[in-house]
């Protein structure tokens, strides 16, 4: 009898209780930080879990690239990935005909999950760049936020478009997945295929040059860690294999609509706190300090070479 009134009695307290309540989704917490945490600068967790304590703002406009998309908030990097961006680019622009980057998304002031179009960029160590040069003249803002960037590959085939491939392309994207600091570099599988037929004798860089999903109209770099930052976790390196020869699966299958009896897609919860490293809460609730990578003053100059057409 008392054992039974003890269990009605845990019954009544957990119906009184009422249902749970979800933690919050961190995407919205660290969606709703407009300004980087006022602490050392450091790359915390993996990729597509973890956050960026003080970060560094791209500027918006340089001497070889525009940030696009200024309205998503998402110019902001490890100052390693900063400083990588704007070398690249300059280096692009001066020995491969490439006139200057077109960036969009880096990372939000704190990093973390976003609300859309990303599983990684959490800690400051990715950057998307369009496949087409930035444009002689300065963008607005609204003009940036409305950009619509012309895809490489033809829809039908799945394969690149060859109106729109440029042999300057391929000096690109050779350039950055050839940096020592980059870790990988992310594009359709019709751009790797490409690059694979017109790559030549070095090869050892396709490696790097990973294909994926989306990806047409940019490629997404991502970096190693920096030396030092202990809390960012390491992605494994590639091998050796320059990928070349495993596409077929993805214009076979991956890319391929799915069967009418497949099952619907279920997407993962959204990550929330406990998902991500500790720090990530006293990133998430520290003060606000506002920093900005160094860049000239005055007038920007946009160099006049350009891709051929």
């Amino acid at each position: 009898m008392n054992c039974s009134l003890a269990s009605l009695g845990v019954a009544l307290l957990v119906a009184l209780a009422g249902p749970a309540v979800a933690a919050p989704a961190a995407k919205d917490l660290f969606g709703a930080r407009t300004q980087p945490a006022a602490m050392p600068s450091r790359s915390i967790g993996f990729y597509a879990k973890g956050c960026l304590a003080g970060a560094v703002a791209m500027p918006k406009d340089g001497p070889t690239w525009q940030m696009t998309r200024p309205s998503r908030n998402r110019a902001w990097g490890n100052p390693a990935m900063i400083s990588l961006l704007q070398r690249l680019s300059a280096e692009a622009a001066e020995k491969d005909g490439w006139r200057g980057f077109l960036i969009g998304d880096i990372a939000q002031p704190r990093g973390g999950p976003m609300s859309s179009g990303h599983a990684s960029h959490q800690i400051g160590l990715d950057a998307d760049v369009y496949l087409t040069p930035m444009p002689q003249r300065r963008l607005s803002d609204a003009e940036r936020d409305s950009l619509d960037p012309q895809s490489l590959i033809d829809p039908k085939t799945l394969h690149v478009d060859d109106s729109w491939w440029r042999p300057e392309h391929l000096k690109l994207l050779r350039r950055v997945a050839g940096a020592p600091e980059v870790q990988r570099v992310f594009v359709h599988p019709g751009i790797k295929q490409k690059l694979c037929q017109t790559a030549g004798r070095d090869r050892a860089w396709l490696a790097k040059v990973r294909p994926t999903y989306g990806h047409d109209y940019h490629f997404h770099i991502r970096m190693v860690c920096p030396p030092g930052e202990n809390a960012c976790e390491k992605q494994a390196p590639v091998g050796r294999d320059d990928g070349c020869n495993d596409l077929d699966w993805w214009f076979d299958v991956a890319l391929q609509p799915p069967p009418p009896d497949a099952p619907p897609y279920k997407p993962k919860p959204p990550l929330t706190m406990a998902d991500l490293p500790r720090a990530c809460a006293a990133v998430l609730d520290g003060g606000a300090g506002i920093a900005s990578a160094s860049v000239a003053r005055g007038p920007v100059a946009i160099p006049t070479q350009r891709p051929s057409q």
